[in-house]
């Protein structure tokens, strides 16, 4: 599996990913959450939003990067379809780029409150590529 896939969980909806490095997993993370609103080949990403985050893991610093744009998508009103994320040690520096909701081409299906700690993974595998998984709730 290359990108990102969902799960089921209870009431809410997880979000799996798998990438050569863990700056594509953080990206396709973010791609897997905005798929639960909405086709993100919907969205144009005219304007660029900057997120930084920190925390002292990776499974931690991936709930916060997750959080940071469900609160950009509340706030800004807006759906982000590209993302691009810097690691350091124990931070995060990424782009969001999007563009304001249109509810009559976007059709959001639902409205994702934020990513929780429940099924929390982030890890390299043998073969070395990266992989993690959240629950989003919904």
């Amino acid at each position: 599996m290359e990108g990102w896939r969902h799960f089921s969980h209870d009431a809410d909806m997880g979000v799996q990913a798998e990438a050569g490095t863990r700056e594509e997993v953080f990206e396709q993370m973010a791609l897997g959450m905005t798929a639960l609103v909405t086709n993100p080949a919907l969205i144009e990403p005219r304007e660029d939003v900057a997120v930084v985050c920190e925390a002292p893991s990776l499974e931690l610093l991936l709930v916060d990067w997750l959080n940071a744009l469900v609160y950009e998508m509340s706030v800004r009103t807006m759906l982000f379809s590209r993302f691009r994320v810097k690691l350091g040690a124990h931070s995060l520096s990424g782009v969001a780029g999007g563009e304001k909701v249109d509810r009559a081409r976007h059709e959001p299906a639902v409205e994702v409150k934020g990513a929780t700690y429940t099924a929390l993974e982030f890890r390299q595998r043998r073969d070395g590529r990266w992989e993690a998984r959240c629950v989003v709730d919904v």
